[in-house]
């Protein structure tokens, strides 16, 4: 089967979209089938073109930008082509293009699914409310003219103002997830490199720094934690320097953050690795999850961190309350409460014992191979719709 996947944003771009898109892609390859990724060449060092992974990727020049959206006058001429030549089109929302491109499946007669990764909810601005306004009319469309849409989670599903819209249409795959062993003695070495103070507990934090994240929940909190352990620290991994559209936010944290950072109790460690992810998670007591807006729907993080036995707390928003509610590992706090953030890490600390899960679990409930064939099976249902 030919698979054209299309999204704005695809690797190396750092997002838990694009690492979403990346792992599916990959395991749909190993299930013997052909992909192509159409998305936009946002960096001109990219190559327009190139194979990882026996992934076929296809950039399109981006002309200029729009806040954080891109256009691009020729992707428009590359998804007609590439529509025609595919058995099946898999689109990524939010996406501006995603109704054109749906709209050429429909008129090619080729079977269109929407994976719906989250809401866009732009910072607060007027102009940004323009893009909000123009981007969710352009899932509507794509949603309309869409054969079958893929959800997270029930819980998001069910709380959607979009996927409720097309109820008939949704089905709920758990996201894959996947991380690559480490030995014990490389845990050692990567906790003596990034915690030599032997600074205790660690509390992780891994997204980009955006003002939807909650990075201020967490540094809010730290006082409650210091309480009972002055020695706490952070350790941030994930993009944290001239994130698009989020200079303002980093430099009205940055003074908090630096007082941390003159005491040897908050690191930024930058963009990782998938084998650099799997020492860090091993490197923390607890991971915090503290977004404020449904531009988060899951935090894959969480299942990564809990695939190396690391607990984490997350926010009480739809999908991203589910990981540990479903596995146990974890607890779940109001939105934007710092001091029960706070009091959750305390918790957590004091008492590892009771958020221990099953590993092996979860590494089966969540194996990208699992994903992959759950749309596989989607793909087949679509196309024999057609016959």
């Amino acid at each position: 089967m030919k698979i054209l996947t299309v999204l704005t944003y695809y690797r190396p771009h750092t997002s838990g979209l694009t690492i979403y898109v990346e792992r599916l892609t990959k395991s749909l390859v190993k299930l013997g089938h052909e992909v192509t990724v159409l998305t936009s060449q946002y960096d001109e060092s990219l190559p327009r073109e190139e194979i990882q992974d026996g992934v076929r990727i296809i950039r399109a020049p981006v002309l200029f930008r729009i806040s954080k959206g891109v256009i691009m006058p020729t992707f428009g001429w590359l998804a007609w082509k590439l529509v025609s030549k595919h058995d099946v089109v898999h689109l990524h929302l939010p996406q501006f293009d995603a109704a054109g491109v749906a709209l050429r499946g429909r008129i090619l007669k080729k079977p269109t699914l929407i994976t719906y990764h989250c809401d866009l909810l732009l910072p607060k601005s007027f102009f940004n409310r323009i893009i909000n306004a123009v981007v969710h009319f352009m899932n509507y469309l794509a949603g309309m003219i869409a054969d079958r849409i893929g959800a997270y989670t029930d819980d998001f599903a069910a709380h959607s103002p979009f996927l409720q819209r097309f109820k008939e249409k949704v089905r709920v795959i758990l996201p894959p997830v996947v991380m690559p062993a480490a030995s014990t003695e490389a845990i050692k070495v990567y906790i003596s490199e990034t915690n030599p103070a032997g600074n205790s507990p660690v509390i992780g934090m891994a997204t980009r720094f955006a003002t939807e994240k909650g990075v201020e929940i967490l540094i809010n909190a730290l006082p409650i934690v210091m309480e009972s352990f002055p020695n706490a620290m952070v350790l941030y991994a994930g993009q944290y320097q001239d994130v698009m559209g989020e200079n303002a936010y980093f430099q009205k944290l940055l003074p908090s953050i630096q007082s941390y950072q003159e005491k040897g109790q908050w690191r930024f460690l930058g963009i990782l690795k998938p084998e650099e992810m799997t020492l860090f998670y091993n490197s923390l007591d607890v991971l915090v999850v503290p977004s404020l807006n449904s531009t988060e729907t899951f935090g894959l993080v969480q299942i990564e961190a809990m695939l190396q036995g690391t607990p984490s707390i997350a926010s009480n928003l739809p999908g991203v309350r589910v990981p540990p509610q479903l596995t146990g590992m974890g607890e779940v706090v109001p939105i934007g409460d710092a001091a029960a953030l706070g009091e959750a890490i305390v918790k957590i600390v004091e008492h590892p014992d009771k958020y221990q899960g099953s590993q092996e679990e979860i590494k089966n409930t969540f194996d990208p191979l699992v994903n992959a064939a759950a749309y596989e099976k989607i793909y087949i249902e679509l196309i024999k719709d057609l016959i």
